[in-house]
């Protein structure tokens, strides 16, 4: 599938991902080798210490590995230097696909040299905020470069079946073969869901547009109470791949008792 305009184009390309071409996954079946035995992150987070060490491109993280995780991640699996095809996420949007109203939408302004949230304009009528303060926590010991954002949503969001997440990214002077995020959705210890989509091939100094299609779990009100009342204990880890190597690890959390007359 490629996603992307010829080199110099003025034109985004906008494609939409069918549900078939996706691999989205539940709480049950989170882990393509449902045999596979999981691996905890203080693992993955050795391995990591010891590639420069070899040149064994097996030490890698690969899809398998960070699905077969069965909690958050509490540190970033790897660091900003990891992306070498100088991926750039530039624009996010999200739009219920029933009624068609956008949710939320930030972009990074032209020619903006950071990540930061100076840099960065949001429009949102469902929700108060849209940070990327690494958790509104000092005494953090891991740079977050711009890889965490907060959101605060109203409790109707819980109540949304289906979620259209459009995003826009520009590429390097390097191909991307086999671009892939992970995305794994967690409310305190709870597995919500897992989704997994394929980008497909990117040429390089490309601007690209591509939206994916989010059916979110249905919740009991229990679940969904809990949810409200405990803000910012949802949480979720997006992992990006090419070739099936971990390049990028954002994160995020989730608070849905935001005023909807605020």
């Amino acid at each position: 599938m490629n996603l992307l305009n010829e080199p110099g184009s003025n034109r985004d390309s906008l494609k939409k991902v069918p549900k078939t071409q996706q691999h989205a996954s539940s709480k049950n079946a989170n882990n393509k080798n449902g045999s596979k035995k999981s691996v905890t992150e203080n693992e993955l987070l050795s391995r990591v210490g010891e590639q420069p060490k070899s040149r064994d491109t097996d030490l890698g993280i690969s899809p398998e590995d960070v699905l077969s995780l069965d909690h958050i991640t509490s540190s970033y699996l790897c660091s900003p230097q990891a992306n070498i095809y100088d991926i750039d996420f530039t624009k996010f949007r999200i739009r219920d696909m029933e009624t068609k109203i956008v949710l939320f939408e930030i972009a990074k302004p032209p020619n903006a040299a950071d990540n930061s949230p100076d840099s960065r304009e949001d429009t949102n009528p469902n929700e108060n905020q849209g940070t990327n303060d690494d958790e509104n926590n000092s005494s953090s010991k891991q740079e977050t470069g711009g890889r965490f954002v907060r959101y605060c949503f109203t409790p109707e969001f819980l109540k949304l079946r289906t979620v259209g997440a459009t995003v826009e990214f520009t590429i390097g002077s390097e191909p991307v073969n086999s671009f892939r995020m992970i995305e794994r959705h967690f409310f305190q210890e709870n597995l919500l869901k897992t989704f997994d989509f394929d980008f497909g091939f990117c040429i390089p100094n490309s601007r690209n547009t591509c939206e994916h299609i989010y059916d979110f779990p249905k919740l009991d009100p229990d679940m969904i109470k809990q949810m409200v009342d405990k803000p910012f204990e949802t949480r979720s880890d997006s992992f990006y791949f090419v070739n099936e190597k971990l390049i990028m690890h954002n994160k995020a959390d989730y608070s849905y008792n935001g005023d909807v007359a605020s």
